[in-house]
């Protein structure tokens, strides 16, 4: 046998895609499984030419499921981020347009049984330990992809996945303000840390002598640009108390601007070192929030809603997203209690991947 067979869906996920797979299908030690990853999706060229990957960040992107062992959950949601080029795998963050298509794939998998109209499905971040609500259309007790539910970023309707995200607060750091501060100045920069479902660096486009407007393709050819975001990011890693941050995707780097499409707040959302063609559901949570605490970098840039739950729109270089975000303001301070958004998934393919018996020879 010169090849090793595994097992897979490939599913879209929001506005990412990639395989999802059963855990109990992968090696155990996460040494091994970076290597079947990186062959799966054929990281270490530009175009993936030699695996299932997409030549883009959000097409390198696995999802690995397994029954839980939680009191709440009914499934436990592993993420692993591979890198285009540069042969790493990243299992620190979680990545909320992927988890959009957990609930259908556990169905799908014989993970959860399906009901008759719509199936609930909890899910556990294991990656951040957040736990996601999922409402799934299974009519007949089928897992249904039909709809007229629209997303930007993606062409067409597809039937609407409900999540509601819970206890999303200090996932990766254990702190909502990771540094302690509302504002850090960072190589002179004003930003805002924070880690609500995503760890985040937060700045003001025009601190950058942008707009905030420009496309993903514009920002992508600003080197400039891009050098001085990681010079940012990197310390901000560091007194986020997240280490050397060198080779981890995280903390994330978002924009803000005024709006001008009649949402809340214009956005760009980047990977981090390219630009994502329209917004990660994790970032958008922590975007939402940061516009409506009071005294961070957004403060003055948005109307912000007076009811909780607030209906955030975010702006992006594709469209928009709707952030239904609860919380709770007191003399204590803002407190996020949970965020709702509605995404699509659909499945592409079924069957298996193989991968070089000398990566892996299965289990």
């Amino acid at each position: 046998m010169t090849q090793t067979a595994i097992p897979y869906l490939f599913m879209r996920g929001g506005t990412s895609r990639g395989p999802y797979l059963n855990r109990a299908d992968l090696p155990d030690d996460l040494e091994t499984l970076a290597q079947v990853l990186i062959a799966m999706v054929g990281s270490g060229h530009p175009l993936n030419i030699d695996g299932i990957g997409g030549g883009a960040a959000v097409t390198t992107k696995v999802a690995m499921l397994s029954k839980s062992d939680d009191d709440w959950a009914d499934v436990d949601y592993f993420f692993a981020q591979v890198s285009v080029e540069d042969r790493l795998v990243d299992f620190k963050p979680t990545c909320g347009n992927i988890l959009s298509g957990v609930g259908p794939a556990a169905i799908e998998m014989g993970l959860v049984m399906a009901q008759d109209g719509e199936t609930p499905v909890n899910i556990r971040a294991v990656n951040t330990e957040a736990r996601v609500a999922a409402l799934v259309r299974t009519p007949g007790g089928t897992v249904s992809y039909e709809g007229a539910a629209q997303i930007d970023g993606v062409p067409g309707t597809s039937a609407p996945v409900a999540l509601q995200f819970m206890e999303t607060v200090g996932g990766v750091t254990g702190a909502f303000l990771p540094t302690g501060n509302l504002v850090d100045v960072i190589d002179g920069i004003a930003v805002t840390c924070m880690d609500v479902a995503m760890p985040m660096v937060i700045a003001k486009a025009r601190d950058f002598g942008l707009t905030g407007y420009e496309s993903a393709a514009e920002l992508d050819e600003n080197r400039d640009f891009f050098a001085r975001v990681e010079a940012l990011r990197l310390k901000a890693g560091a007194l986020m108390g997240m280490g050397d941050v060198t080779k981890s995707v995280t903390p994330k780097f978002g924009l803000l601007a005024p709006a001008r499409d009649g949402g809340t707040i214009a956005t760009r959302y980047f990977m981090p070192w390219n630009t994502h063609p329209t917004m990660a559901v994790t970032g958008a949570q922590c975007l939402a929030s940061c516009v409506l605490t009071p005294g961070t970098v957004a403060e003055g840039m948005a109307a912000k809603p007076n009811e909780a739950p607030a209906q955030i729109t975010l702006e992006h270089a594709s469209g928009s997203i709707d952030v239904a975000v609860d919380y709770t303001q007191t003399d204590a301070g803002f407190q996020v209690k949970s965020a709702g958004l509605i995404r699509t998934a659909r499945k592409i393919a079924a069957g298996e991947v193989f991968i070089p018996a000398t990566v892996w020879a299965g289990v």
